[in-house]
């Protein structure tokens, strides 16, 4: 994710953007993850696709997600390489035995 965050922060200091606001990006990113569970549920939940709505690719809403968490990373100094980390180690150390043996991959 470093190589991410570092890509965008120059993008924004070559065209001399501002980072919004924390509640700003929040905001954001409320809508783009309504908008990827949105999809989500079109794809693989009861409540399909209007037909007059857009086509949109899973794909590109989870990396608008994405886009909208680096720019609050970049905004407050946070590095995400090591907050996935974080979360790799609770999963694969507190929690490794947490849901047991399943068939779900």
């Amino acid at each position: 994710m470093e190589k991410y965050q570092k890509e965008l922060d120059a993008f924004y200091k070559e065209n001399d953007w501002k980072y919004w606001s924390p509640l700003s990006i929040l905001g954001r990113l409320m809508e783009e993850v309504g908008e990827f569970a949105r999809l989500v549920n079109h794809l693989h939940g009861d409540k399909k696709k209007k037909e007059i709505e857009k086509d949109q690719d899973i794909e590109e809403e989870m990396g608008d997600v994405m886009y909208t968490l680096i720019c609050y990373a970049n905004s407050n100094d946070l590095d995400l390489d090591r907050a996935i980390r974080k979360s790799f180690s609770k999963m694969t150390g507190r929690d490794k035995d947490r849901y047991g043996k399943n068939a779900k991959k």
